[in-house]
């Protein structure tokens, strides 16, 4: 009887084995061998399992793919986390049609070690030349009843477990059982959905107010009966807010504008997956984003009380410009959800003097000056909501837009192309500003900019950039010069000079336009007017673990897939043991985000 060879069984097992504890040692720090071979493996090795016993005749030809579609979900894996700063889920696939907008930074997120997940290619070739035709292994059934059985238990275990955050969550129970957790969630959400509710007076007091009417404000109807232009700046961070580099300012044109606005610089991004459509979400909503998700992806088309709606029944006409095509992140989706009687998308402002994937800014804003007229003619009062998009990350601009003259240690640098990019965007808006000005609209309109989201942030960030702006700060680049974006309110004789730092947040915009403009919207929001409340507490999710969040004087970051939990005061961003009062927080911020999946779930299912 021939002697059953199981050498060429045991090194593919083992090459997966070693796969598999790499992708756990980068990803989540792992220092636990038995936590690789007893939670990790075994969903790969039941994998693998079924692909030997299924393509026996055609076995190495099925391992080579396999182990190739291994290989390409790890090396994905890292570069996404690199850029995101969280771990990609299934569903994630559904972003793959949005992939032009980050295509142009793998060679940047990526580095030549992540390419080692592909040599075990080599290796199987060289073993299907020594092993041609291995002996059929009866005891590869035994192996996958024995992954099973593992499965069974570790998957089991990993459903009756509440996923705050995904990414620590697959640390935990391994990234295929949190993968099967999501998708469980996802099928049973209906049926076990939080039906958690809170009062105006109530969600105000979860953030540390008093509650008031709306209509008790100071700030109400300060701006009623004004358009309203809101101008939300790609990757626009507050850092660079009236500073200067090789004695050059970055922002004039905005600088100028703060003599007469109300300026909130202590602002915190809230988006998740969906990024810059999240943004338009909050602000026209008022509510969270999905988180993992594009909230854009995952609308049912249900009309949802938004801005525009809020604003037609003043006498407002709501036009949205953004110069991409409309399908980009599902945008032909939200609009409609939002309510905008006029979308303008890259098929129709022209596509000329295209930088990275649209027409650049000055095109947008030109476009944008070109329909006013019509549009005053057409509606009582305008609401333009307008979305840049050329200081889009790589930042790379053309020579003939750069106009700062850099110090010779920025050029090429990922910094030096994002303040190149930032100047170029501010040269554009101020000139849109000038040419409302000229056209006698200033005065009668309320302008309201915004950053979306972070540009400097991920692995794309080296260390010789954090060097350089931590020289260009003073201090040590941080997750609240992270997150922070500027947030102005301006217009002809509205405000005098101010500068506010009570916290707020993106879901804070939408309520606030409302107050100034004197509309009392009666529609559940999770913002407030940032005029009045001067405490806030911000639930964070995708950019940061879940469970973290942002309040009046504390900023948390809960563990993550590789690092512990830790408390931050907000002012100094020095670090804080866990007090009484960030338990309480915890607890909150838990209570603020079941609510907001409540009222978001009204228009995704």
């Amino acid at each position: 009887m021939k002697k059953t060879n199981f050498m060429p069984y045991i090194l593919i097992y083992l090459l997966l084995l070693m796969k598999v504890s790499a992708f756990r040692v980068l990803i989540f720090n792992e220092k636990s061998i038995w936590h690789i071979i007893l939670i990790e493996f075994p969903m790969w090795a039941l994998l693998l399992s079924i692909v030997l016993l299924v393509a026996h005749k055609k076995m190495w030809r099925a391992v080579w793919i396999f182990n190739l579609l291994v290989s390409l979900i790890f090396f994905t894996i890292t570069l996404y986390m690199r850029y995101y700063s969280t771990i990609p889920s299934y569903y994630d696939l559904q972003q793959l049609t949005q992939s032009s907008s980050v295509g142009g930074t793998i060679t940047m997120l990526s580095n030549p070690w992540d390419f080692l997940f592909f040599l075990d290619a080599l290796v199987l070739f060289l073993l299907a030349r020594r092993w041609k035709k291995p002996v059929k292994l009866d005891a590869l059934k035994h192996v996958a009843v024995s992954m099973a059985a593992i499965c069974a238990v570790t998957v089991t275990y990993s459903l009756q477990q509440s996923i705050i955050d995904v990414s620590y969550f697959a640390k935990e129970h391994g990234y295929l059982q949190s993968q099967v957790a999501q998708l469980y969630n996802r099928s049973t959400e209906s049926a076990h959905a939080s039906s958690i509710k809170l009062s105006d007076r109530e969600l105000e007091e979860l953030k540390g107010n008093k509650f008031v009417e709306v209509r008790e404000h100071d700030s109400f109807g300060v701006a009623e009966g004004r358009h309203l232009f809101i101008i939300q700046v790609e990757s626009l961070q507050e850092f660079v807010i009236d500073k200067s580099v090789n004695g050059q300012k970055i922002t004039p044109n905005l600088n100028q504008l703060l003599s007469e606005s109300a300026y909130f610089s202590n602002v915190f991004q809230q988006v998740g997956a969906g990024t810059t459509s999240d943004a338009e979400w909050m602000v026209n909503t008022g509510l969270y984003p999905q988180g993992m998700i594009p909230t854009s992806n995952s609308l049912s088309g249900k009309e949802a009380p938004s801005l525009a709606r809020a604003l037609k029944g003043k006498g407002y006409g709501s036009a949205t410009y953004h110069a991409d095509e409309v399908t980009f992140w599902n945008r032909d989706v939200l609009y409609p959800v939002l309510g905008y009687e006029e979308v303008f998308s890259s098929e129709d402002i022209p596509n000329v003097k295209e930088v990275g994937f649209g027409p650049a800014d000055e095109v947008l804003f030109d476009f944008v000056a070109g329909e006013l007229p019509r549009q005053l003619e057409t509606y009582e009062r305008i609401y333009a909501n307008i979305v840049t998009v050329t200081s889009h990350t790589p930042f790379e601009m053309p020579d003939t837009m750069q106009y700062l003259d850099l110090p010779s240690e920025y050029e090429d640098m990922y910094i030096g192309n994002y303040l190149q990019s930032v100047r170029y965007a501010d040269e554009q808006i101020g000139s849109f500003i000038q040419i409302l000005k000229d056209r006698e609209l200033y005065d009668e309109s309320l302008i309201v900019i915004l950053g979306d989201h972070s540009g400097m942030h991920g692995s794309l960030v080296t260390e010789e950039d954090r060097q350089l702006l931590g020289e260009f700060l003073g201090h040590e680049y941080s997750l609240k010069d992270q997150f922070t974006i500027p947030l102005l309110f301006t217009g002809g004789n509205l405000f005098e000079e101010t500068e506010m730092t009570r916290l707020g947040g993106q879901t804070d915009i939408m309520p606030t336009v409302l107050a100034l403009l004197g509309i009392d919207h009666d529609y559940p929001m999770m913002g407030h007017n940032l005029f009045q409340y001067k405490k806030n507490l911000l639930g964070m999710r995708y950019y940061m673990p879940g469970g973290s969040y942002i309040q009046s004087e504390q900023f948390y970051k809960a563990p993550g897939a590789k690092l512990p939990d830790v408390l931050y005061d907000l002012k100094t961003m020095e670090k804080r043991n866990k007090n009484s009062a960030a338990k309480k927080h915890i607890k909150d911020t838990e209570t603020l985000m079941n609510y907001a999946d409540t009222l978001l779930k009204v228009y995704t299912e």
